[in-house]
C-alpha cells in the first residue's frame, strides 16, 4: 500500500493513500521523532546520469530538493513524470529534482539502460543509479514511486508514495520557499543532459507495429516522434501521421497530434488504424481513406481510482498500451490500471473487462482477476493473450468463459531468463506478444530476446537473442536485440520493434536469420521527417 510516512513540516497532515505502484515490505521506515529535525542522509558515491558530476545535498544547500525514487518499468513512476516537469518549471530557480533510480529488475540496474529510459521519457533532471538500494535504505523507501522533500538546509521534511499527490507536494514546496525567503539559492544548477549526446535517428523508440498482408504494409508507432509511420515491407516510408508535436489534437495527417503512442490495430474492413495514444490516455482512429485522425475514447486526463467506464471522449483512461480487435469490439491493455478494457466501436461504450485494478497475478473470473501492467495483446479468436509485464508473465482471457489463466509467470518479483515449462520457466518484463500457428511469440524485453510459448504444454523456448543487448544480425540464436517491445507477422517474417535500437528488425522463420529493416523516406509522398 501507499501511505504517507511523515507529516510535512508545514502542518500538512497528509493521510491519503497513493494510487498504484508496487510496495516491497523489506525496507524499514525512516525513524524520526515527531516534529524533530532530521538531517537528510547524504548521497553515497554512485554513478550519475544527466549531469557531468555527482550532486550532493551539501552542494545543494539553499535549494529545496525533491527526491523521486523510481524504476523505469513502473507505470506509476511514468505517471508522475509530468508532475515533476510541472514542478521543475514552476520552481525553476528554487527547486532541484533528483531521480533516484532503485531498480526492480536486473536489467534496470545497468546505467546504459537507465540512460535510454531518461531519453525515452525526456527526463531533464539528474538521476543517480541506486542499483544496490543504498539511498533507498537510507531514506526508508518501501514502494515505487516514493517522493521525499528536503528543505534548503538539508533537513528531511517528509515523504509520500504512489501517484496523484501533485497539489500537496506543490503546496509543501511553496510553503518551504516562503519560509526560507532570502536564504534560498535562486541560481539554477547546470546539468549535462543525455539528450544532447544522442545522435538523431529516423525513428525514435518505436513501441509497437502491425501489418497488412494484402498491401504488404507496416504501421509503426514512432513513439518518441509522436507519430505513426506507414512503410512498405522493404522499408520505404510512404506516410507519416502526426505533426510530431506533443498534443491531443484531431485533424488531418499533417496537423493531428499524439503523445508517445504505443499499440496499434489495423482494421482492413474499415481501412483504419486504431491507436493506443498512451500518454494522452486516449484511443484514436486513423481513417486511411480520408487521411484524418479522430479521438474515439478518452478525455485526455488520466483515470483516477477506482477506474470507471464511460462513453467516448467523456471517459477517463489510464495509459492504454496496446489494442486488439474482434468484430466491432476493441480490447485495450490498460497498463495504468492493471486491467483490460473493451471499447464498442458502434456505441463507443468503454468499460473495464478483466482485472480489479489491483496489481498482482491472480487467475479466475475476469472481473475478480488481478493483472499487473498488461502491455501487449494478441488473439487466436477465442483467447486474448497478453503480456503482463510487472509479473513477467504471459496470460490469457478465455473470451467464452470470461476467465483469466496464466501460461508463464509466478509473481511480482519472480523473473529470470529460463526456457522450459511452467512453473520453472521465466521471463523478464515482457512487453509484446504475437500469435501464429498455435504459438504465442513474446517480446521478452528485459532479456533482449524473442521467445515463443506453446499454450498446450506451457513450454517456453528462445527463438531470437543471446540474452545480451546489442544490434547484431545473423543467425537468430546469435543475433542481439535491445529491449524489443512489439511484434507483428507478415507472411513468414516476424517484424520486431527493437525499441532501444531505434530500429525495426526482421526474423525470417524459413532461414532463421535476423536482419535490420533499412528504413528510408520515399520520394513524392506525404512523409515528413522527424
Amino acid at each position: 500500500m501507499r501511505r504517507w510516512t511523515q507529516k510535512f513540516a508545514l502542518g500538512l497532515t497528509l493521510g491519503m493513500v497513493g494510487y498504484g505502484g508496487i510496495a516491497i515490505p523489506m525496507m524499514p521506515a525512516l525513524a524520526q521523532a515527531q516534529n524533530a529535525r532530521t538531517e537528510a542522509p547524504e548521497f553515497p558515491p554512485l554513478q550519475w546520469l544527466n549531469t557531468d558530476k555527482p550532486l550532493s545535498l551539501k552542494g545543494l544547500r539553499g535549494k529545496i530538493v525533491l527526491l523521486d525514487f523510481w524504476t523505469y518499468c513502473c507505470i506509476n513512476c511514468i505517471h508522475i513524470i509530468p508532475d515533476l516537469k510541472k514542478l521543475e518549471k514552476k520552481y525553476a530557480n528554487e527547486l532541484v529534482v533528483v531521480g533516484v533510480h532503485s531498480a526492480k529488475f536486473t536489467n534496470e540496474k545497468e546505467a546504459e539502460n537507465i540512460r535510454e529510459a531518461i531519453l525515452r521519457y525526456e527526463i531533464e533532471h539528474a538521476v543517480v543509479n541506486d542499483k544496490d538500494f543504498q539511498i533507498w535504505n537510507a531514506y526508508g523507501a518501501n514502494s515505487w514511486p516514493t517522493l521525499v522533500v528536503i528543505d534548503h538546509l538539508g533537513g528531511y521534511v517528509g515523504s509520500v508514495s504512489g501517484e496523484g499527490h501533485f497539489e500537496a507536494i506543490d503546496k509543501a514546496i511553496s510553503g518551504l520557499i516562503a519560509d526560507a525567503k532570502d536564504k534560498l539559492n535562486r541560481t539554477p544548477i547546470t546539468l549535462a543532459l543525455e539528450k544532447n549526446k544522442r545522435p538523431k535517428t529516423l525513428i525514435s523508440y518505436p513501441g509497437k507495429l502491425v501489418t497488412d498482408a494484402k498491401t504488404q504494409r507496416l504501421f509503426i508507432t514512432d513513439s518518441n516522434n509522436n507519430r505513426i509511420v506507414i512503410a512498405t515491407a522493404d522499408g520505404k516510408i510512404t506516410h507519416t501521421i502526426g505533426s510530431g508535436k506533443i498534443g491531443l489534437k484531431d485533424g488531418d495527417f499533417e496537423t493531428a497530434q499524439f503523445y508517445r503512442p504505443q499499440g496499434l490495430r489495423y482494421d482492413a474492413a474499415a481501412d483504419a488504424i486504431y491507436v493506443a495514444d498512451t500518454e494522452n490516455h486516449a484511443v484514436r482512429k486513423i481513417d486511411l481513406a480520408k487521411k484524418t485522425v479522430t479521438t474515439l475514447a478518452g478525455n485526455g486526463k488520466q483515470a483516477g481510482y477506482p477506474p470507471r467506464g464511460g462513453m467516448g471522449k467523456s471517459v477517463a483512461l489510464s495509459s492504454p498500451w496496446d489494442i486488439d480487435q474482434i468484430g466491432q469490439k476493441l480490447y485495450i491493455a490498460m497498463a495504468g490500471t492493471h486491467q483490460i478494457w473493451t471499447l464498442n466501436l458502434k456505441t463507443l461504450d468503454c468499460v473495464p473487462y478483466a482485472g480489479t485494478a489491483g496489481e498482482n497475478i491472480k487467475d479466475g473470473p475476469a472481473g475478480s482477476a488481478l493483472l499487473a501492467q498488461p502491455s501487449g495483446l494478441t488473439t487466436d479468436g477465442t483467447r486474448l493473450f497478453f503480456a503482463d509485464s510487472e509479473v513477467s508473465a504471459v496470460r490469457y482471457v478465455d473470451l467464452k468463459k470470461n476467465s483469466v489463466s496464466t501460461l508463464i509467470g509466478e509473481g511480482l518479483f519472480e523473473y529470470g531468463d529460463i526456457d522450459g515449462t511452467y512453473p520453472k520457466a521465466r521471463l523478464q518484463h515482457p512487453l509484446g506478444v504475437a500469435y501464429k500457428d498455435g504459438f504465442v511469440y513474446v517480446a521478452d524485453s528485459y532479456n533482449h530476446k524473442i521467445k515463443r510459448i506453446d499454450p498446450k504444454t506451457r513450454r517456453v523456448e528462445t527463438v531470437i537473442g543471446t540474452g545480451k543487448k546489442g544490434s547484431t544480425n545473423g543467425a537468430a540464436k546469435q543475433a542481439t536485440l535491445n529491449e524489443p517491445a512489439g511484434l507483428a507477422w507478415l507472411g513468414e517474417k516476424l517484424y520486431i520493434a527493437d525499441t532501444n535500437n531505434n530500429a525495426i528488425r526482421i526474423y525470417d522463420s524459413a532461414t532463421k536469420q535476423v536482419t535490420t529493416l533499412k528504413l528510408s523516406v520515399a520520394e513524392a509522398t506525404s512523409a515528413q521527417s522527424p
